[in-house]
């Protein structure tokens, strides 16, 4: 309902015309996205598959919102790119996010979370609680697949997430320059699929640390998938001697991790890196005779007989010589693989790890997964879930329901610009609700055919896990 003491609106004549607006228009929202997010959430059983993770210590007799309802109301606020927890305070009233968590607009108790409740539903989970829904998270990427499948690569990496005050566990790292927490995000490289995330103080993990949240998620995948080989991967961080001994004890398990570099490793890629220097400079020389473009950059990819005394195994190690304009810049890999030649290594299987800085560029910038500004440190964890489960509907939408559309390859800012973003009139009947949207909405056919998709074709029931 409006307020009677906003100030009307003004807007410069139109044709001699004077233009004035209010804010009486009635049951009316910016936003159909929380209904398709609503269809998607309910063929994949996130957010119900979320809420049974999580105690709920209130008392029955004062709940008015359920937690699945308030995972739900967030999760959607979020994947509409409404990630303050403030926003539920106009939200609330919202006829489109009351549909989307399944309440009929306009009702007397239709009125859905405020900000303060969402502020004391984070700081009254516990750490348990944070853990079981890590945990479903894992569930969620299993229960993606219709199928156990033959292969996943299993791409980790940690990200810089500022953070402002005194915030719990919020350290000083050199390497960003500032105070921040280091989430650790899961990734599967092939798909995109999120599998979980650990929110972690801001200091550099300790190999212990790494194979620890590895390991039990590991073992939560073997349970599903005992014939499924996965292939751990990652950058120098993660290349130490725990993890390594983790996909050794499982015959079903390989390693393919970046490698620092060291004396040693240099003294034995210098021969390699002078060779290709020199081819380098003949094919500049050429290109100079020939009066076409120099080459950008030549490359080289040979094994090295290497292994630190502190592993468990003797892996292979791989060297990509590279030259360019600005001089030499050897890479380094360390794999467990032994079928594969070295720039098959390289360039085949670990270059393409950069697509999962890609999925933390989504999940940071389109999400706001970096929007933990509570001052306790499991609250934070909560908002980077919010962030994960968002991540986790639109990656269903695109992959499920807007494949083979303009939008089969868009990130979720652009969803949200072209799909979410339509107003909608709302009017409630007594035994139906229809919704009015702009005569000439841009993307009509394809709201059309997306509709159609998600009320139709029904996605895999989502299968329940052991707990």
């Amino acid at each position: 309902m409006a307020d009677s003491n906003v100030i009307p609106l003004r807007f410069d004549p139109v044709d001699g015309r004077t233009v004035r607006g209010d804010f009486d228009g009635g049951t009316l929202s910016s936003d159909v996205g929380p209904l398709l997010l609503r269809s998607v959430d309910q063929h994949i059983g996130l957010t119900e598959r979320l809420s049974a993770a999580v105690v709920d210590p209130r008392h029955s007799s004062y709940i008015r919102h359920e937690i699945a309802d308030l995972l739900a109301q967030r999760t959607y606020q979020v994947a509409s790119a409404y990630e303050d927890g403030n926003d539920a305070n106009t939200l609330r009233h919202d006829p489109m996010f009351q549909m989307g968590v399944g309440r009929a607009p306009g009702d007397e108790d239709s009125a859905l979370a405020s900000g303060a409740t969402f502020s004391r539903l984070e700081n009254a989970v516990s750490a348990k609680d944070i853990y079981r829904l890590a945990a479903a998270f894992v569930d969620q990427f299993i229960a993606s697949y219709a199928e156990p499948p033959a292969a996943i690569v299993l791409d980790m990496d940690h990200t810089d997430d500022t953070t402002h005050g005194q915030q719990a566990f919020g350290f000083y790292n050199h390497y960003y320059g500032g105070y921040c927490y280091m989430p650790l995000l899961l990734f599967e490289g092939l798909s995109g699929r999120f599998i979980t995330a650990a929110l972690r103080p801001g200091k550099r993990p300790t190999g212990a640390e790494n194979a620890m949240i590895i390991s039990r998620v590991l073992g939560r995948l073997r349970q599903a998938w005992p014939d499924t080989h996965i292939l751990l991967r990652g950058d120098s961080h993660f290349a130490n001697p725990e993890l390594m001994a983790l996909a050794d004890n499982d015959p079903l398990t390989d390693f393919l991790f970046g490698l620092g570099g060291n004396a040693k490793l240099n003294r034995l890629a210098a021969p390699t890196l002078a060779a290709n220097q020199q081819w380098h400079a003949r094919r500049c020389r050429e290109a100079e005779r020939l009066g076409i473009a120099a080459p950008q950059a030549t490359r080289t990819y040979v094994e090295l007989t290497y292994a630190a005394r502190s592993w468990p195994m003797t892996p292979r190690v791989i060297l990509k010589a590279e030259t360019m304009a600005l001089g030499m810049n050897p890479r380094y890999v360390v794999t467990s693989l032994s079928e594969p030649d070295p720039e098959m290594l390289y360039s085949g299987l670990y270059t393409p790890r950069g697509q999962d800085e890609n999925y933390i560029k989504v999940i940071k910038n389109d999400l706001a997964a970096d929007r933990t500004s509570d001052s306790a440190f499991v609250a934070n964890h909560l908002r980077l879930f919010y962030a994960a489960a968002a991540y986790v509907l639109h990656h269903s939408l695109r992959s499920d329901v807007l494949k083979h559309t303009e939008l089969a390859r868009a990130q979720p800012s652009t969803v949200i610009a072209k799909l979410f973003k339509i107003a909608v009139r709302v009017v409630q009947y007594k035994d139906r609700i229809r919704l009015h949207l702009p005569t000439g909405c841009p993307v009509a056919s394809l709201l059309q055919r997306v509709t159609e998709i998600l009320y139709r074709v029904q996605f895999p029931p989502p299968r329940r896990q052991p707990a």
